[in-house]
Protein backbone atom coordinates (compact mmCIF):
# COMPACT_ATOMS: atom_id res chain seq x y z
CA UNK A 1 0.00 0.00 0.00
CA UNK A 2 1.33 3.19 -0.57
CA UNK A 3 0.63 6.76 1.24
CA UNK A 4 -0.73 9.51 -0.40
CA UNK A 5 2.24 10.95 -0.71
CA UNK A 6 4.16 8.80 -2.67
CA UNK A 7 0.62 8.31 -4.36
CA UNK A 8 1.05 11.70 -5.72
CA UNK A 9 4.55 11.63 -6.59
CA UNK A 10 4.14 8.03 -8.67
CA UNK A 11 1.36 10.05 -10.81
CA UNK A 12 3.46 13.18 -11.60
CA UNK A 13 6.41 10.86 -12.74
CA UNK A 14 4.08 8.78 -14.86
CA UNK A 15 1.97 11.96 -16.39
CA UNK A 16 5.28 13.56 -16.63
CA UNK A 17 7.13 10.60 -18.43
CA UNK A 18 4.23 10.21 -20.43
CA UNK A 19 4.24 13.81 -21.43
CA UNK A 20 7.82 14.17 -22.09
CA UNK A 21 9.53 10.20 -22.85
CA UNK A 22 12.28 12.02 -20.57
CA UNK A 23 13.00 10.84 -17.31
CA UNK A 24 12.09 12.51 -14.48
CA UNK A 25 14.41 13.49 -11.27
CA UNK A 26 13.50 14.81 -7.81
CA UNK A 27 14.42 19.08 -9.14
CA UNK A 28 12.09 18.22 -12.32
CA UNK A 29 9.05 17.42 -9.84
CA UNK A 30 10.36 20.27 -7.07
CA UNK A 31 10.36 23.21 -9.16
CA UNK A 32 6.94 22.16 -11.59
CA UNK A 33 4.85 21.13 -9.11
CA UNK A 34 3.62 22.87 -5.65
CA UNK A 35 3.93 19.70 -3.41
CA UNK A 36 5.59 22.03 -0.73
CA UNK A 37 8.33 18.91 -0.16
CA UNK A 38 11.59 20.03 -0.63
CA UNK A 39 13.99 17.55 -3.66
CA UNK A 40 16.02 16.14 -1.15
CA UNK A 41 12.36 14.60 0.44
CA UNK A 42 10.96 13.93 -2.93
CA UNK A 43 14.34 12.02 -3.98
CA UNK A 44 13.74 9.75 -0.88
CA UNK A 45 10.18 8.94 -1.84
CA UNK A 46 11.28 8.33 -5.49
CA UNK A 47 13.65 5.86 -3.75
CA UNK A 48 11.41 4.04 -1.40
CA UNK A 49 9.01 3.45 -4.70
CA UNK A 50 12.12 2.18 -6.95
CA UNK A 51 12.50 -0.11 -4.29
CA UNK A 52 9.14 -0.95 -4.17
CA UNK A 53 9.10 -1.81 -8.26
CA UNK A 54 7.33 1.17 -8.99
CA UNK A 55 10.16 2.86 -10.53
CA UNK A 56 13.33 2.02 -13.05
CA UNK A 57 16.52 3.99 -13.65
CA UNK A 58 17.81 4.23 -17.52
CA UNK A 59 21.09 4.08 -17.81
CA UNK A 60 23.07 6.66 -15.46
CA UNK A 61 20.54 9.24 -15.56
CA UNK A 62 19.60 11.47 -12.40
CA UNK A 63 15.82 10.45 -13.14
CA UNK A 64 13.18 8.08 -12.66
CA UNK A 65 10.83 6.22 -15.64
CA UNK A 66 7.76 3.99 -14.29
CA UNK A 67 7.91 0.42 -14.74
CA UNK A 68 5.21 -1.79 -15.88
CA UNK A 69 4.26 -2.00 -12.36
CA UNK A 70 3.56 1.73 -12.11
CA UNK A 71 1.71 2.07 -15.17
CA UNK A 72 -0.73 -0.43 -13.74
CA UNK A 73 -1.41 0.78 -10.85
CA UNK A 74 -1.80 4.46 -12.46
CA UNK A 75 -4.66 2.65 -14.65
CA UNK A 76 -6.17 0.52 -11.42
CA UNK A 77 -6.44 3.28 -8.87
CA UNK A 78 -4.67 6.82 -10.16
CA UNK A 79 -5.76 7.37 -13.66
CA UNK A 80 -8.45 10.65 -14.53
CA UNK A 81 -10.11 9.67 -17.67
CA UNK A 82 -9.84 12.90 -20.02
CA UNK A 83 -13.05 14.53 -21.32
CA UNK A 84 -12.99 15.28 -25.11
CA UNK A 85 -13.26 18.68 -25.78
CA UNK A 86 -16.61 20.14 -28.39
CA UNK A 87 -13.94 20.18 -31.11
CA UNK A 88 -13.00 16.12 -30.50
CA UNK A 89 -16.28 15.33 -30.44
CA UNK A 90 -17.09 17.67 -34.00
CA UNK A 91 -13.69 15.57 -35.75
CA UNK A 92 -15.17 12.64 -35.27
CA UNK A 93 -18.55 13.64 -36.32
CA UNK A 94 -17.54 15.13 -39.43
CA UNK A 95 -15.39 12.14 -39.94
CA UNK A 96 -18.32 9.91 -39.92
CA UNK A 97 -21.10 11.55 -41.47
CA UNK A 98 -18.20 12.61 -44.99
CA UNK A 99 -16.74 8.88 -44.90
CA UNK A 100 -20.19 6.42 -44.18
CA UNK A 101 -21.51 5.01 -46.74
CA UNK A 102 -21.89 1.22 -45.50
CA UNK A 103 -20.76 -0.99 -42.83
CA UNK A 104 -16.97 -1.16 -43.83
CA UNK A 105 -16.97 2.43 -44.31
CA UNK A 106 -18.18 2.71 -40.48
CA UNK A 107 -15.26 0.49 -39.09
CA UNK A 108 -12.28 1.51 -41.30
CA UNK A 109 -13.55 5.27 -40.01
CA UNK A 110 -13.55 3.96 -36.69
CA UNK A 111 -10.17 2.87 -37.01
CA UNK A 112 -8.70 5.77 -38.85
CA UNK A 113 -10.30 8.49 -36.33
CA UNK A 114 -8.97 6.25 -33.21
CA UNK A 115 -5.56 5.99 -34.61
CA UNK A 116 -5.19 9.56 -35.43
CA UNK A 117 -6.51 10.97 -32.40
CA UNK A 118 -4.33 8.70 -30.09
CA UNK A 119 -1.17 8.72 -32.34
CA UNK A 120 -0.72 4.99 -31.93
CA UNK A 121 -2.12 1.77 -33.80
CA UNK A 122 -5.66 1.32 -34.02
CA UNK A 123 -7.07 -1.90 -34.28
CA UNK A 124 -11.24 -3.04 -35.07
CA UNK A 125 -12.29 -6.86 -35.17
CA UNK A 126 -15.96 -7.05 -36.40
CA UNK A 127 -18.60 -9.94 -36.81
CA UNK A 128 -20.57 -8.37 -39.01
CA UNK A 129 -22.93 -11.00 -39.68
CA UNK A 130 -24.50 -10.20 -36.17
CA UNK A 131 -25.43 -6.81 -37.36
CA UNK A 132 -26.82 -6.96 -40.94
CA UNK A 133 -30.45 -8.17 -42.00
CA UNK A 134 -31.92 -9.02 -45.47
CA UNK A 135 -33.28 -6.41 -47.58
CA UNK A 136 -33.92 -7.73 -50.83
CA UNK A 137 -32.27 -9.34 -53.87
CA UNK A 138 -32.41 -8.95 -57.68
CA UNK A 139 -31.81 -10.86 -60.73
CA UNK A 140 -30.07 -8.71 -63.71
CA UNK A 141 -30.25 -10.91 -66.57
CA UNK A 142 -26.16 -11.79 -68.28
CA UNK A 143 -27.60 -14.40 -71.09
CA UNK A 144 -30.10 -17.05 -71.76
CA UNK A 145 -28.82 -19.37 -69.46
CA UNK A 146 -27.26 -17.21 -66.34
CA UNK A 147 -28.06 -13.78 -64.29
CA UNK A 148 -26.22 -12.15 -61.33
CA UNK A 149 -28.04 -12.57 -58.53
CA UNK A 150 -27.69 -9.48 -55.91
CA UNK A 151 -28.28 -9.67 -52.48
CA UNK A 152 -28.45 -6.43 -50.39
CA UNK A 153 -28.19 -6.27 -46.55
CA UNK A 154 -29.54 -3.29 -44.63
CA UNK A 155 -26.19 -2.46 -43.88
CA UNK A 156 -25.51 -1.07 -47.27
CA UNK A 157 -23.24 -4.12 -48.38
CA UNK A 158 -24.30 -6.14 -51.65
CA UNK A 159 -23.18 -9.44 -51.98
CA UNK A 160 -23.20 -10.67 -55.70
CA UNK A 161 -22.72 -14.08 -57.53
CA UNK A 162 -23.41 -15.00 -61.02
CA UNK A 163 -26.48 -17.92 -60.84
CA UNK A 164 -27.60 -20.07 -63.31
CA UNK A 165 -31.26 -19.76 -64.48
CA UNK A 166 -34.10 -22.04 -66.24
CA UNK A 167 -33.82 -21.74 -70.42
CA UNK A 168 -36.16 -19.48 -71.56
CA UNK A 169 -37.42 -17.74 -68.08
CA UNK A 170 -38.20 -13.93 -69.01
CA UNK A 171 -36.81 -10.86 -67.48
CA UNK A 172 -40.75 -10.54 -66.09
CA UNK A 173 -40.42 -13.84 -64.31
CA UNK A 174 -36.92 -13.28 -62.81
CA UNK A 175 -38.45 -9.96 -61.13
CA UNK A 176 -41.38 -11.53 -59.91
CA UNK A 177 -39.48 -14.24 -58.16
CA UNK A 178 -37.02 -11.93 -56.52
CA UNK A 179 -39.93 -10.04 -55.06
CA UNK A 180 -41.57 -12.96 -53.78
CA UNK A 181 -39.01 -14.39 -52.14
CA UNK A 182 -37.40 -10.66 -51.08
CA UNK A 183 -40.64 -10.79 -49.16
CA UNK A 184 -40.12 -13.61 -47.19
CA UNK A 185 -36.80 -12.92 -46.41
CA UNK A 186 -37.17 -9.54 -45.40
CA UNK A 187 -35.95 -8.36 -42.36
CA UNK A 188 -34.60 -11.82 -41.35
CA UNK A 189 -30.87 -11.28 -39.79
CA UNK A 190 -28.31 -13.12 -42.76
CA UNK A 191 -26.89 -15.22 -39.81
CA UNK A 192 -30.78 -17.04 -39.02
CA UNK A 193 -31.28 -17.93 -43.19
CA UNK A 194 -31.01 -21.33 -42.64
CA UNK A 195 -31.26 -24.26 -45.34
CA UNK A 196 -34.61 -25.06 -43.45
CA UNK A 197 -35.91 -21.31 -44.02
CA UNK A 198 -34.90 -21.33 -47.93
CA UNK A 199 -36.53 -24.83 -48.19
CA UNK A 200 -39.65 -22.98 -47.11
CA UNK A 201 -39.16 -20.23 -50.10
CA UNK A 202 -38.67 -23.32 -52.16
CA UNK A 203 -41.87 -24.62 -51.08
CA UNK A 204 -43.74 -21.28 -51.34
CA UNK A 205 -42.07 -20.16 -54.12
CA UNK A 206 -39.74 -21.51 -56.30
CA UNK A 207 -40.63 -24.38 -58.51
CA UNK A 208 -37.52 -25.08 -60.44
CA UNK A 209 -34.99 -26.80 -58.73
CA UNK A 210 -32.55 -24.93 -60.63
CA UNK A 211 -33.19 -21.88 -59.95
CA UNK A 212 -33.55 -23.10 -56.04
CA UNK A 213 -30.15 -24.60 -56.55
CA UNK A 214 -28.71 -21.50 -57.53
CA UNK A 215 -29.98 -19.59 -55.14
CA UNK A 216 -28.86 -22.03 -52.06
CA UNK A 217 -25.70 -21.87 -53.24
CA UNK A 218 -25.39 -17.82 -53.45
CA UNK A 219 -27.05 -17.61 -49.89
CA UNK A 220 -23.95 -19.94 -48.44
CA UNK A 221 -21.80 -17.93 -50.51
CA UNK A 222 -22.77 -14.75 -48.67
CA UNK A 223 -23.20 -15.85 -45.44
CA UNK A 224 -19.78 -18.25 -45.23
CA UNK A 225 -18.20 -14.46 -46.61
CA UNK A 226 -19.96 -12.58 -43.74
CA UNK A 227 -19.08 -15.60 -40.89
CA UNK A 228 -15.44 -14.41 -41.54
CA UNK A 229 -14.08 -11.50 -39.52
CA UNK A 230 -12.65 -8.25 -40.82
CA UNK A 231 -9.62 -6.67 -38.97
CA UNK A 232 -9.20 -3.01 -40.12
CA UNK A 233 -5.96 -1.70 -39.12
CA UNK A 234 -5.02 2.07 -38.52
CA UNK A 235 -2.08 3.93 -37.49
CA UNK A 236 0.93 1.82 -38.11
CA UNK A 237 2.82 5.11 -39.68
CA UNK A 238 2.48 6.23 -35.99
CA UNK A 239 4.86 3.63 -34.51
CA UNK A 240 7.75 5.96 -36.00
CA UNK A 241 6.55 9.11 -34.55
CA UNK A 242 6.96 7.19 -31.19
CA UNK A 243 10.80 7.51 -29.13
CA UNK A 244 10.32 3.62 -28.25
CA UNK A 245 10.01 2.34 -31.50
CA UNK A 246 13.06 4.43 -32.97
CA UNK A 247 15.31 1.03 -33.03
CA UNK A 248 14.80 -0.63 -36.17
CA UNK A 249 14.73 -4.45 -34.83
CA UNK A 250 11.82 -3.56 -32.57
CA UNK A 251 9.50 -1.71 -35.11
CA UNK A 252 10.21 -4.70 -37.52
CA UNK A 253 8.85 -7.25 -34.81
CA UNK A 254 5.76 -5.05 -33.93
CA UNK A 255 5.00 -4.77 -37.50
CA UNK A 256 5.82 -7.78 -38.39
CA UNK A 257 2.38 -8.84 -35.94
CA UNK A 258 0.74 -6.49 -37.46
CA UNK A 259 0.65 -8.03 -41.08
CA UNK A 260 -0.75 -11.23 -39.60
CA UNK A 261 -4.38 -11.20 -39.84
CA UNK A 262 -4.60 -14.35 -37.80
CA UNK A 263 -2.29 -13.26 -35.48
CA UNK A 264 -4.63 -9.63 -34.46
CA UNK A 265 -7.88 -11.82 -34.74
CA UNK A 266 -6.79 -14.37 -32.11
CA UNK A 267 -5.09 -10.88 -30.28
CA UNK A 268 -8.32 -8.85 -30.67
CA UNK A 269 -11.33 -11.99 -29.54
CA UNK A 270 -13.16 -10.41 -26.66
CA UNK A 271 -14.63 -13.77 -25.69
CA UNK A 272 -17.98 -13.05 -24.04
CA UNK A 273 -16.41 -10.13 -21.64
CA UNK A 274 -17.42 -6.73 -22.66
CA UNK A 275 -16.48 -3.35 -21.52
CA UNK A 276 -12.56 -1.73 -21.23
CA UNK A 277 -9.45 -3.94 -20.50
CA UNK A 278 -6.19 -2.87 -20.56
CA UNK A 279 -3.08 -4.99 -20.48
CA UNK A 280 0.50 -3.73 -20.11
CA UNK A 281 4.05 -5.28 -20.68
CA UNK A 282 4.07 -8.75 -19.93
CA UNK A 283 0.01 -8.96 -19.54
CA UNK A 284 0.33 -9.08 -23.49
CA UNK A 285 0.14 -12.51 -24.39
CA UNK A 286 2.29 -12.37 -27.93
CA UNK A 287 6.35 -11.30 -27.21
CA UNK A 288 6.25 -9.04 -29.90
CA UNK A 289 3.92 -6.85 -27.79
CA UNK A 290 5.11 -7.27 -24.60
CA UNK A 291 6.75 -3.65 -24.11
CA UNK A 292 3.85 -2.60 -25.13
CA UNK A 293 -0.13 -1.59 -23.87
CA UNK A 294 -3.44 -2.43 -25.41
CA UNK A 295 -6.48 -0.66 -24.43
CA UNK A 296 -9.08 -2.73 -25.88
CA UNK A 297 -13.28 -2.45 -25.79
CA UNK A 298 -15.84 -5.06 -26.82
CA UNK A 299 -19.00 -3.72 -27.92
CA UNK A 300 -22.40 -5.19 -28.30
CA UNK A 301 -25.44 -4.95 -29.90
CA UNK A 302 -29.04 -6.48 -29.14
CA UNK A 303 -26.42 -9.03 -26.35
CA UNK A 304 -24.46 -9.99 -29.55
CA UNK A 305 -20.78 -9.45 -29.79
CA UNK A 306 -20.02 -7.15 -32.67
CA UNK A 307 -16.75 -6.45 -32.24
CA UNK A 308 -13.59 -5.40 -30.57
CA UNK A 309 -11.67 -1.79 -31.23
CA UNK A 310 -8.15 -1.59 -29.57
CA UNK A 311 -5.36 0.92 -29.44
CA UNK A 312 -1.98 -0.28 -29.34
CA UNK A 313 1.13 1.36 -28.29
CA UNK A 314 4.17 2.45 -26.23
CA UNK A 315 3.35 1.64 -22.38
CA UNK A 316 3.96 5.72 -21.98
CA UNK A 317 0.69 6.18 -23.84
CA UNK A 318 -1.93 8.44 -22.38
CA UNK A 319 -4.01 6.57 -20.87
CA UNK A 320 -6.76 8.77 -20.02
CA UNK A 321 -7.06 10.25 -23.74
CA UNK A 322 -7.15 6.77 -25.29
CA UNK A 323 -9.63 5.75 -22.25
CA UNK A 324 -11.83 8.86 -23.03
CA UNK A 325 -11.60 8.26 -26.70
CA UNK A 326 -12.60 4.84 -27.24
CA UNK A 327 -15.83 5.39 -24.46
CA UNK A 328 -17.03 7.92 -27.06
CA UNK A 329 -16.75 5.97 -29.79
CA UNK A 330 -18.07 3.06 -28.16
CA UNK A 331 -20.97 5.08 -27.52
CA UNK A 332 -21.29 6.52 -30.96
CA UNK A 333 -20.72 3.15 -33.15
CA UNK A 334 -24.11 2.05 -31.02
CA UNK A 335 -25.65 5.05 -31.93
CA UNK A 336 -25.11 4.35 -35.85
CA UNK A 337 -25.45 0.26 -35.40
CA UNK A 338 -28.82 1.01 -33.49
CA UNK A 339 -30.13 3.01 -36.42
Amino acid sequence: MLNERKKKILQIIIEDYISSAEPVGSRTIARKYDLGLSPATIRNEMSDLELLGYLEQPHTSAGRIPSAQAYRFYVDALIEPGTLTDNDMALIDGWYNERRRNIDDIFQSTSKILSRMTQNVSMVLTNQQTIANFCYLKFLPLDSQHAILCIVADDGSIDTNVVDIPLGMSSEEMDYLAGKMSKLLEDRNLSDISVEILQNVHTDVVEDKLIFSSLLQAVRKMTGRRQEQKVFLGGTKQLLNQPEFRDVERVRNLLGILEEEKVLKDLLQGGEDSGLKVTIGSENKFTGIQDCSMVQATYRLNGQIVGTMAVLGPTRMEYGKVISVMDYLHKYLKTILDK
